[in-house]
């Protein structure tokens, strides 16, 4: 295993229904980096992500945290809880449950039982929803909440759990601009802090901003991987996602910018 990977999926295969929709995918998450997943709808970016998230058995393949495969019984789900938390793109929305509760929940891996002692959950509470700017709205329902609003509590929880490695599958989703910036400044931030963080994201200049692996999929398999510069070109992207795609570098900052070109051109101002 390689200085600093903490969890890793390798060769796998996986199957919805008996139809394998991943065929042969290996990543590393690291300690201190951001990977984010990148393609089309349907490339297998999500099954990759729950199968590292021990939610989705290889029906090929290994996944390990550290040097323990996760899939064979060595990891207790309490323990492995401890280590890897998930943001999935659907959660459900409790009834008469508040936003304090709900970032709670989090901490269920770290409580000897259910309403067991917890003496560090308070303050990673309060932290993950200061992190995500729900601690205005703690006190109120979470089924009165947006869908934005409520995107950024799952996503408190899954901080509040103050695990190792940090898997989410499109955390800007429903979220308006100003706090997409937020989102991806706190992810990068939590791996900045040595966080392992494995990411997919659809936009792909977000992947662009906080990346530091990319690994683009296209019908289930590795179109490329490697750092933000070698992997988002306009060839990988135009193959990938069958349309064209220009690819620019700002020229200040460095960053890349990836556009689309479709039939019509942008309108004059």
């Amino acid at each position: 295993m390689s200085e600093g990977v903490l969890l890793t999926g390798r060769d796998l295969v996986l199957a919805h229904h008996d139809r394998a929709v991943v065929e042969g995918v290996s990543l590393e998450l690291r300690a201190g980096a951001v990977t984010a997943l990148v393609g089309p709808n349907g490339s297998g970016k999500s099954t990759v992500l729950r199968s590292l998230a021990r939610l989705h058995r290889p029906s090929d393949g290994e996944v390990h945290l550290g040097e323990r495969p996760v899939w064979t019984g060595a990891l207790s789900g309490k323990e492995f809880a401890r280590n890897v938390t998930l943001l999935t793109q659907h959660r459900p929305t409790p009834s008469g449950v508040s936003v304090r509760d709900v970032v709670g929940y989090g901490r269920y891996p770290h409580r000897a039982g259910w309403r067991g002692a917890d003496p560090d959950g308070a303050a990673a509470v309060e932290r993950a929803m200061e992190l995500t700017g729900v601690a205005p709205m703690a006190a109120r329902g979470v089924d009165e909440l947006s869908g934005g609003e409520l995107q950024r509590v799952w996503l408190a929880s899954c901080l509040a759990q103050q695990t190792s490695v940090l898997l989410l599958d499109e955390p800007t989703n429903h979220l308006d601009l100003r706090y997409q910036v937020e989102v991806l400044d706190v992810v990068r931030d939590l791996a900045d802090e040595g966080v392992a963080v494995g990411v997919v994201l659809h936009d792909l200049d977000h992947a662009a901003v906080i990346a530091d692996h990319v690994v683009l999929l296209c019908g289930g398999r590795v179109v490329a991987s490697g750092d933000v510069r070698s992997v988002l070109t306009a060839e990988h992207l135009t193959r990938a996602y069958g349309v064209t795609v220009h690819v620019a570098h700002d020229p200040v900052t460095g960053s890349v910018h990836c556009r689309p070109v479709g039939r019509h051109r942008p309108r004059a101002a």
